[in-house]
């Protein structure tokens, strides 16, 4: 377990394979108990949380991966990606693409294999738990910026419990067929999800890691 903000910073990175052993419901609570001190726009507090292991995410899997194993592609319910893709963001993903199928040995042309992977996203990378995160409609861009704050602290408390996280927009792609199963009314917007449990510290694709900037590089200093 980490001792410190720093540590759980430093030790915290996107998990895409998980041990088959369950979490204690009672962490996910306590670390909850603890996210939600995240700050908020006039104590806002948008946030809305679906824990969803088991029988339900075992359904919401195979309904979501129909969808997607015959064509038919989700939409989030808001645009998270630029429509258009320039320097220097385009080449950080490309960047990272290579080092995720790299890990795998997946080849550029081997696109079935790529597709087998991005389909993973809708099991939440077999991960024994899956957070699924909702929003009333009536809210605006800052409530997304304060949402960013709460996602943070989840994963830095994750792994301060010795747990693994991945954030997955992926999760978000069917708000329909999530809305559905968890009887979540119309006026919430799904966020995401994140998938939590122990990290496969063995599996190759949890030895990667993605580069940052040095501060230098996105910071000036006025005097």
């Amino acid at each position: 377990m980490t001792q410190t903000v720093s540590d759980a910073i430093q030790a915290r990175h996107a998990s895409r394979a998980f041990l088959d052993k369950a979490v204690d419901e009672q962490q996910i609570y306590q670390i909850l108990d603890l996210a939600r001190r995240a700050p908020s726009g006039v104590n806002t507090q948008p946030w809305q949380v679906s824990v969803v292991s088991g029988h339900t995410k075992q359904t919401l899997e195979t309904q979501m991966l129909t969808q997607f194993n015959s064509g038919r592609r989700g939409k989030m319910q808001y645009q998270y990606y630029p429509k258009t893709w320039v320097p220097p963001y385009k080449q950080r993903r490309v960047e990272t693409g290579k080092k995720l199928y790299g890990a795998l040995n997946i080849a550029r042309e081997d696109k079935e294999k790529q597709r087998q992977q991005w389909a993973a996203n809708y099991r939440g990378f077999d991960a024994p738990l899956v957070l699924f995160f909702w929003m009333d409609n009536v809210l605006e861009t800052g409530s997304y910026l304060d949402y960013g704050m709460f996602l943070q602290n989840i994963m830095l408390l994750a792994t301060e419990h010795g747990l693994a996280t991945c954030p997955q927009g992926a999760l978000g792609e069917y708000p329909d067929i999530v809305r559905q199963a968890l009887e979540v009314p119309a006026d919430k917007i799904l966020i995401g999800g994140m998938a939590i449990g122990y990290e496969d510290t063995s599996h190759p694709i949890n030895q990667y890691r993605t580069e940052r900037e040095p501060v230098e590089n996105f910071t000036r200093f006025y005097h």
